[in-house]
C-alpha cells in the first residue's frame, strides 16, 4: 500500500537515483546521548546529509541490537525516553526539517501504547514509515494488515538467510524501502563487509518492486561507498550511535558528513 505518508521516502529515494547516488540513511537512539538535545541531534543528522532518519525507539530487551544500540537504549530509558517522548520529538523534528523519519521499533511497545493509537499519532506527529524489527511476514496477519493499511510504510526486513521466494513475498509486502540485513546476528559494526555482498545484494534487488537499503554494520565511509554501489540505500547505525556517544554532536556531524561525501563519490579533504 503507498500512502502519501510513505511517499516522501520513496519520493527521496528516487530523488536520490536521480542524483546517481544511493540514499543514506541514518539510525539514531531517541533521547541519547542526551534528552536535552534529542531536537537538536535529529537536525544535525539532516543537516549534515540524513536522507532518510530510522528514530530508535529505545527498549528495555533489544535482542536484535548489539551492545551499542542496547546501551544506547538503556541510558535514554533511564533519562525517561519511551514511545510517548520519542513521538513528541518527532513532532517537534517535523516542525523544523521535512526530513523523512522511519519509527524503529520492538512490538511490545507499540502494543503497550496501542497500536491504533501508536499509527494515528505517528502519522500525525509527522513519521512517514515504521520497521518493527519482530514482526516478520505472516506472524501476525491481523497485525500486519493493520500496519498495511495504516498512512506509514511498513519497513520490511530481510536477511541472508531468508529464501527467494520469500523475499520477493516480503518485498511485495513492504513500502518505502527494503532492509536488507547484511549479516546474521546483532547489529553492529564490523571491520570488512562479506564478500559474497554484491552477489546477495544483486539478489533481493531483482525480486524487490521497491529500492533495497543495505545495513548492519557499515561503520566507515569507506564500506559506504563501496554498499553505494551496489544498493539503493546506504544505513548507517551502530557506528554512528558509537560517535554520538563518544564524541558528541558534532563528532557526529562530522562522520555523516563523510559518509555522504563517499556516497556521492566527493574527495574529502
Amino acid at each position: 500500500m503507498t500512502t502519501s505518508s510513505d511517499r516522501a521516502i520513496q519520493d527521496r529515494f528516487a530523488a536520490c537515483a536521480a542524483e546517481g547516488r544511493a540514499a543514506l540513511v541514518l539510525y539514531t537512539t531517541a533521547g541519547f546521548p542526551q534528552r536535552e538535545q534529542g531536537l537538536e541531534t535529529l537536525v544535525a543528522l539532516a543537516d549534515a546529509g540524513a536522507d532518510v532518519i530510522e528514530l530508535g525507539v529505545p527498549f528495555s530487551d533489544p535482542l536484535a541490537d548489539g551492545p551499542t544500540i542496547q546501551r544506547s537504549s538503556f541510558d535514554a530509558i533511564a533519562q525517561g525516553v519511551d514511545l510517548e517522548w520519542t513521538l513528541g520529538l518527532l513532532a517537534r523534528f517535523r516542525a523544523a526539517r521535512d526530513t523523512p523519519v522511519v519509527i524503529f521499533t520492538y512490538l511490545n511497545p507499540i502494543l503497550d501504547y496501542g497500536v491504533e493509537r501508536f499509527l494515528r499519532d505517528a502519522a500525525e506527529m509527522g513519521a512517514n514509515g515504521v520497521l518493527v524489527t519482530d514482526l516478520p511476514l505472516g506472524a501476525d496477519p491481523e497485525l500486519e494488515h493493520a500496519f498495511e493499511s495504516s498512512p506509514l510504510s511498513l519497513i520490511r526486513l530481510v536477511a541472508p538467510t531468508t529464501q527467494p521466494a520469500r523475499i520477493a513475498n516480503i518485498a511485495a509486502a513492504g513500502s518505502g524501502f527494503l532492509y536488507y540485513v547484511s549479516r546474521t546476528g546483532v547489529t553492529g559494526a564490523m571491520s570488512e563487509l562479506t564478500e559474497s555482498l554484491e552477489r546477495e545484494v544483486s539478489a533481493v534487488r531483482s525480486a524487490s518492486p521497491i529500492p533495497v537499503a543495505v545495513g548492519v554494520g557499515i561503520s566507515t565511509p569507506e564500506q559506504a561507498a563501496t554498499v553505494a554501489r551496489l544498493a539503493d540505500g546506504v544505513i548507517v547505525g551502530s557506528a554512528l550511535v558509537e560517535v554520538l556517544g563518544r564524541e558528541g554532536i558534532e563528532g557526529a556531524v562530522v562522520f555523516v558528513r563523510g559518509l555522504s561525501a563517499a556516497i556521492r563519490g566527493e574527495a574529502r579533504g
